[in-house]
């Protein structure tokens, strides 16, 4: 969990860049008066998952990776319990203690920038952890690239997690602190967030593609290509991830369609199991066998059977990506991306029309290998898998078709942000001062 210096712990991506580290160290010198070489630095990536489009929440099993950007955290130990945090996003600046009694927030509309910090606090009081240091901080997402489906929310709060628990010597698994980023969303937030997100930001390897059994809570990690070892990369992995922004930030749909599909899934595992003498077991589609799936299916009325079906092909694909992955397939990798993309759309029936255009659009971009919504598909972004020597093309394709359908989406995104082309990440961690910095 602790790298030195500038290193990206080992994946070829190298994030953070010296100079974004450079930048957040400064900050915290202004903040806090300190020498740089006292600053540390948490750096917690945005993740994607190529798999397992919503069967998160009915046990099912996703995959995920992190990408070269992400949110950076630097601090230095406070002098007592005061916490002290500015923002790169957010103006003012929060401060309060941490032997405080951080109280669950009560309302959603009381969540602002500063209630992760408290939340992390609150998750470490509730388990028992003792807190006597606090941190001055300054914290910085990318700009444009929070409520865009890459988890942006569990990177900020593991980011506080990891500080407090450096500057109070806490040693706390990733496993562990998983838990404790779900206390924080779930407990402190009242927001209805599993474990996919700070398990992926907390588990990804590079060059590894996480699977995640919601049901156990379990992990298991698959090297890209390990079953075929002639086409084992040396060095950077052969495709690039392309993020291509919709301009769409409100999430007002997503509340009102999202948790409506998911009460579907229950409904539908409810039906099913009712069907096959297992009323007793809890309503989740990952309790239904795929045999009693299959014989049982004419029970469902037309809308639980789409969802259904989108749950146990999903299935079926995270199973055959596992095997594309671990052979270096990238073509059937990418064509099953693009299945799910296509069932999110007609059998989970999520995305907004402008989603389904930009996922069409990515579709037909050179060296694209597969794509689909990066979260729900109401807003946000979408995700595409490239081949690395067309990456740049592709994204250029994007730029312009993307712009022509919605111009005035577009005109609300940053130049620079409409299509990223991005890497594999790794692990979130906390990066120790550079010993070559000048005092």
């Amino acid at each position: 969990m602790v790298a030195p210096g500038g290193g990206a712990g080992g994946g070829p991506s190298r994030w953070p860049a010296a100079e974004e580290l450079d930048t957040v160290r400064k900050k915290v010198v202004e903040i806090s008066g300190r020498d740089e070489q006292e600053v540390m630095v948490a750096a917690c990536p945005y993740r994607i998952c190529p798999l397992g489009a919503h069967i998160d929440h009915q046990g099912g099993v996703v995959t995920a990776m992190t990408i070269n950007y992400g949110v950076l955290l630097g601090f230095v130990p406070s002098n007592g319990s005061e916490v002290l945090l500015h923002s790169g996003q957010f103006e003012g600046a929060i401060r309060f203690r941490v032997d405080d009694l951080q109280k669950p927030i009560d309302k959603p509309e009381n969540i602002n920038w500063g209630s992760y910090a408290k939340g992390a606090v609150s998750a470490l009081q509730n388990s028992g952890y003792d807190l006597r240091k606090g941190i001055i901080g300054y914290i910085s997402g990318v700009k444009g690239l929070d409520s865009s489906g890459l988890s942006s929310s569990a990177a900020v709060g593991i980011a506080y997690l990891l500080a407090l628990e450096h500057v109070n010597d806490l040693v706390i698994s990733p496993v562990d602190n998983i838990q404790l980023d779900k206390y924080i969303e779930n407990k402190y937030l009242g927001l209805e967030n599993g474990i996919l997100d700070p398990s992926a930001i907390l588990l990804s390897r590079y060059g590894y593609l996480t699977f995640m059994d919601c049901k156990t809570a379990s992990p298991s990690y698959v090297c890209f290509s390990e079953l075929n070892k002639s086409q084992q990369p040396q060095g950077q992995l052969p495709f690039k991830i392309l993020l291509a922004f919709s301009g769409l930030q409100h999430n007002l749909p997503k509340k009102r369609g999202y948790n409506t599909r998911v009460s579907e899934c229950k409904e539908a595992a409810r039906a099913l199991l009712h069907a096959s003498g297992c009323e007793d077991t809890p309503n989740i589609l990952c309790n239904v066998d795929p045999v009693v799936y299959e014989t049982q299916k004419c029970v469902l009325e037309e809308n639980l059977s789409r969802r259904a079906e989108h749950y146990f092909f999903e299935m079926k694909r995270v199973t055959k990506g596992r095997d594309a992955w671990a052979h270096g397939n990238l073509q059937e990798l990418g064509q099953l991306i693009s299945e799910s993309g296509r069932s999110s759309i007609l059998n989970y029936e999520c995305g907004s029309k402008e989603m389904i255009q930009l996922y069409e659009i990515l579709l037909k971009a050179p060296g694209a290998l597969g794509a689909r919504f990066s979260g729900a598909g109401f807003r946000g972004c979408c995700l595409a898998i490239v081949e690395s020597d067309r990456a740049e093309d592709a994204a250029a394709y994007v730029r312009a078709e993307y712009e022509k359908a919605q111009p005035e989406l577009v005109s609300r995104i940053p130049a620079d942000r409409r299509v990223l082309v991005c890497e594999p990440g790794d692990s979130a961690r906390v990066i120790l001062p550079d010993p070559h910095l000048s005092s």
